[in-house]
């Protein structure tokens, strides 16, 4: 967990610069260190473009809500007439 927790720091730039140059010297002498922080970068680009279309379906579940169901009708009128000024 703890050199989760130091790539972690080292991708955010969270870490202290004394142990950026540290962690920065253990990359160029372990390989298997370099691929670690190879794959966690790679799941965290994952896991946002996973949250990104989650959140971009959710907000279509909600716009068609709004714009196709009768109820909301007025509201959806309410809204167009306010952007096509």
């Amino acid at each position: 967990m703890n050199e989760i927790k130091q790539i972690e720091d080292h991708l955010f730039n969270q870490a202290d610069p004394q142990d950026t140059v540290l962690f920065e010297a253990k990359l160029i002498l372990d390989s298997g260190l370099q691929e670690n922080v190879t794959w966690q970068q790679k799941t965290y680009t994952l896991v946002k473009q996973y949250g990104r279309k989650k959140l971009k379906a959710e907000l279509e579940a909600v716009h068609q809500q709004l714009f196709a169901l009768k109820e909301h009708r007025s509201f959806a009128q309410k809204i167009r007439a306010l952007f096509s000024r």
